[in-house]
């Protein structure tokens, strides 16, 4: 029983947790599953790389991640007609197209451009019916040694910066940083009111 003051013991503990606790016990044969289901798409849709269409090299939103790059939804209307390839033809031969994209850099509309020409020169094109080749499909030579490519298909190469080593110096030792920073502030604080100061001093000397 409860002694002083206190509040009295009822405790609600009798809630039958058993039945709500949640199990994963089905992981091992989902695992299994995807990994069929993969399989059978590979096999489906030979010989189209197993990574679906090629994406563009995209900058991530917002000042904290536009340094990143990643890939996109699908190249511009403009960097297809840089590359040489119509806008109809490229979901056909596997290569992703968003037609709202904008190229706002000349150095992202290069690099993707050097993309596309660089899937467009490893591209093995099959003929839609065997035995009755186009214009513009591979040759019998290049079907035959083609292969599926699996995993990622020209995946994003993020540019490890090199960081130069210096020798630290007397002068950089007494270097005082705060007292920089803070005799900067002050030259800003005051420089309009200095300016002010110059301009009536060069007033007086004129009269």
């Amino acid at each position: 029983m409860v002694k002083h003051n206190n509040v009295v013991p009822n405790g609600h503990f009798k809630k039958h947790w058993q039945n709500y606790v949640r199990t994963w016990f089905n992981q091992p044969a989902r695992k299994a599953r995807r990994r069929i289901a993969r399989q059978k798409k590979a096999v489906r849709i030979f010989p189209r790389p197993t990574s679906g269409p090629l994406r563009p090299v995209v900058h991530c939103q917002t000042l904290k991640y536009n340094m990143k790059l990643r890939a996109g939804r699908g190249f511009s209307l403009e960097e297809l007609k840089a590359a040489g390839i119509s806008k109809k033809l490229a979901p056909t031969i596997g290569i992703a197209v968003d037609h709202r994209r904008r190229n706002r850099s000349l150095e992202g509309l290069q690099a993707n451009v050097q993309r596309l020409k660089t899937y467009k020169a490893k591209l093995v094109i099959f003929p839609r019916r065997a035995r009755h080749s186009k214009a513009g499909d591979s040759t019998p030579e290049e079907l035959a040694t083609a292969t599926q490519s699996q995993g990622d298909y020209m995946p994003i190469e993020r540019e490890k910066l090199a960081v130069d080593f210096v020798k630290v110096t007397d002068e950089m030792k007494s270097f005082k940083a705060y007292n920089k920073l803070r005799l900067e502030r002050m030259n800003k604080r005051h420089a309009g009111a200095r300016l002010k100061k110059a301009a009536e001093a060069e007033k007086d000397e004129k009269k």
